[in-house]
């Protein structure tokens, strides 16, 4: 009787897109969280780029502990849509961009851990924000890679993003730099909307008032003639 023996099997590596912990530390950083990112995501639609929020980044094949989760990071030159977690070697680029809301129970790790990690990873810029102004004086804080090390950046703007940047209460507001135009975080557009339906209206009565009286003086206001 012949025996055979059977070579071991691979076993697969599984990367987690979760770990149970919570999103954000509070209802203020979450909402800070969503806002920048619902405001890159549709600001950076139609271009080959994505927009992700606190999803695993793994940046080491096969070592599935290696990984970190950034509040936002924006990528470029990968294909759009959302992931369940991002694999650096998988998709073939690092992020450009990484957001976090920051606190003073955060300060330490972000300024620290987090920072020496995205610098070594080649990310260009990274961006703390305080949304309750509790560490950092004026509420943003970025950092720009120079020479492969992180240089404050002055200006508050985000040369990747062609982004100027500025703490507005509690979120991030962004205006963009080719018409100064802000980019509106959902409330704000749907208050827009209802703003440009009420003028509408009211232009529209107008048009009617002035219809009104030209009847009244014999005239017909819908006439071509």
């Amino acid at each position: 009787m012949t025996t055979t023996l059977q070579q071991p099997q691979a076993t697969e590596i599984f990367y987690p897109c979760s770990d149970g912990e919570p999103v954000a530390e509070s209802f203020v950083h979450l909402y800070a969280l969503f806002a920048t990112l619902e405001v890159l995501r549709q600001y950076l639609l139609g271009q080959q780029a994505t927009v992700l929020g606190n999803q695993f980044l793994y940046y080491a094949q096969g070592f599935p502990k290696l990984r970190v989760a950034p509040d936002v990071m924006v990528i470029f030159n990968v294909a759009p849509g959302g992931r369940d977690n991002y694999k650096i070697w998988e998709e073939g680029a690092v992020p450009t961009v990484i957001f976090e809301m920051t606190s003073k129970s955060t300060k330490n790790k972000d300024l620290d851990e987090k920072k020496t990690l995205y610098e070594g990873l080649g990310v260009q810029e990274y961006w703390l924000f305080d949304p309750r102004g509790e560490w950092i004086e004026g509420q943003l804080r970025g950092y720009r890679l120079r020479d492969e090390e992180y240089q404050p950046i002055t200006d508050n703007r985000s040369q990747p993003l062609q982004l100027q940047l500025q703490a507005e209460g509690q979120l991030i507001g962004f205006y963009r730099e080719d018409t100064g135009e802000k980019l509106l975080i959902p409330q704000e557009l749907a208050d827009a909307l209802v703003s440009e339906k009420v003028a509408r209206q009211q232009a529209e009565e107008e048009n009617e008032k002035l219809k009104a009286q030209l009847r009244t003086l014999g005239a017909d206001p819908d006439s071509t003639s």
